[in-house]
């Protein structure tokens, strides 16, 4: 009975002295986790509204499981602040999804590749020789053109019903077309097709990117085979502009686009460090994805909220229509919009309300880390839900009210520099192209506004105009804008 007892209470020293000690860390709240999904089943079709309604309940930081994968939410301006600035060189990679990692070469694009040497160099060839002011400014006439021949097309139609949806898209297609490639390819072009695929492809979740083992659904069924069909006849396509592009020669007035600037990038690449055809497939494809997804939906849910609030309308067409009569006649051009504080405050309130990735880009913590108290584990996937933040009633006085005024009162910003509203990111992963995007989108605008009078179809009411979301990485109206534009004297 004795050798018995000691052999209890060695036992429980053996425990007691070698028991795993219980955690120290302190991980952000996190709602109830399903077994193998986790808290997949939280996202909905719309995540951004989704996580924001779970933010009021577990605040401005949480811990959500996608399968295997921890996802951290950030839901307030001092979080991105945190990711984005001053923690930003460790939350500066991206996640390997498969779909953007077949689309994308590899992901041996800037957009989503992994954060290093590759991207380093890709990042800082685009800021330099692609989106440098001098090269943004050298497609001026193409923006002014393409929007003036948008104006041609809608006066055409009128006093018809104008699909505004279709014509935005078509137009930034357009432009962005001719200045990566030197030429448009027209609405219904088999490549505007095949684009459009490959960007709603993009934005696929793919279950075995969270749950490995759950991966074969998508051969089963038939998502996996899509993708391959898609890279297979765009990369075809990018194989004949590089050949078409290396046969031609450039006049000496000719302006270079981007598929020049990155050809003769290659040609001056060194032996250690090339610059290779899938590199600059690759980038091409990037100016597509980002260029003209955001610049279209920015330029449908600023007509629809324009519409929607005709107050705000007749403010906006008083200030366009007084600079342009002062032209004599002559077209507003990219010279007049520093001229219209209003359409600047426009321009801010709608991308506050309505960034077009309301969720940016996910990131890949590359060490552990504190954040706002709490510690994230290396290897989680970030998530920053910019749709939150640009409507915290901490920060926005009436967050859901479309008020352009707000900005006459606040020195705030979309570039990333503040915090408060991050429409295109910040840090390093912000977006490189902003100048070009929303050069386009201001001029498109203000041509608008000053060139038509906006009805609605016959019967419609203005508080009956549907604002309801589509699903995906850049969140569309669901119901196009169909408007009957009355040209103005």
């Amino acid at each position: 009975m004795a050798a018995l007892l000691l052999l209890f209470c060695f036992i429980f020293l053996v425990l007691f002295f070698f028991k795993k000690s219980p955690s120290t860390k302190r991980l952000p709240p996190s709602p109830l986790k399903l077994p193998i999904i986790g808290n997949v089943y939280l996202a909905g079709n719309l995540p951004h509204r989704s996580f924001h309604s779970l933010s009021k309940r577990y605040g401005e930081v949480m811990l959500l499981q996608f399968g295997s994968k921890p996802v951290v939410v950030a839901s307030s301006a001092n979080a991105a602040r945190e990711i984005m600035k001053n923690q930003d060189l460790i939350f500066a990679s991206r996640p390997r999804l498969s779909i953007p990692h077949r689309l994308l070469y590899g992901c041996r694009d800037v957009g989503f590749a992994a954060y290093g040497d590759h991207w380093r160099q890709r990042r800082s060839m685009c800021v330099l020789r692609l989106f440098s002011n001098k090269r943004v400014q050298s497609f001026r006439p193409i923006r002014e053109e393409e929007t003036s021949l948008m104006i041609e097309k809608i006066k055409r139609s009128s006093p018809g019903v104008v699909n505004l949806s279709k014509v935005f898209v078509e137009l930034s297609n357009d432009v962005v077309s001719r200045a990566v490639l030197g030429r448009s390819y027209g609405g219904e072009s088999d490549f505007n097709r095949i684009l459009v695929k490959f960007i709603e492809m993009m934005g696929r979740f793919d279950v075995g990117d969270f749950v490995p083992w759950l991966g074969w659904i998508n051969r089963v069924n038939g998502v996996e085979a899509q993708v391959e069909k898609i890279f297979k006849t765009m990369d075809e396509f990018m194989e004949g502009v590089l050949r078409e592009y290396r046969m031609k020669k450039l006049s000496d007035d000719a302006v270079v686009n981007f598929a020049d600037a990155l050809l003769e990038l290659q040609r001056e690449s060194k032996d250690s460090d090339p610059v290779e055809d899938d590199v600059i497939k690759a980038l091409i494809l990037d100016m597509f994805v980002a260029g003209t997804d955001t610049t279209s939906t920015s330029l449908e849910w600023t007509m629809t909220e324009l519409i929607r609030n005709p107050r705000t309308m007749k403010l906006l067409q008083k200030e366009v229509r007084e600079v342009a009569r002062n032209k004599n006649g002559k077209d507003i051009t990219e010279d007049d919009l520093d001229k219209m504080p209003y359409l600047k405050a426009v321009s801010k309130e709608s991308l506050r309300l309505h960034p077009p990735l309301p969720l940016a880009l996910p990131r890949e913590l590359s060490r552990d880390t504190n954040l706002m108290g709490y510690n994230i584990p290396s290897g989680a996937l970030v998530l920053v839900n910019s749709w939150t933040i640009s409507r915290d009633p901490l920060l926005w006085e009436n967050p859901d009210e479309f008020r352009p005024e707000r900005f006459f009162d606040i020195d705030i910003d979309y570039k990333g520099l503040h915090f408060e509203m991050i429409p295109f990111g910040a840090g390093r992963r912000g977006c490189p192209g902003i100048t070009f995007a929303m050069s386009l989108y201001e001029l498109a605008i203000s041509r608008l506004v000053n060139d038509f009078n906006f009805g609605l179809l016959d019967g419609d009411r203005l508080e009956d105009l549907d604002i309801t979301e589509a699903f995906g990485i850049i969140v569309h109206k669901k119901c196009p804008l169909l408007v009957v534009p009355t040209p103005c004297a």
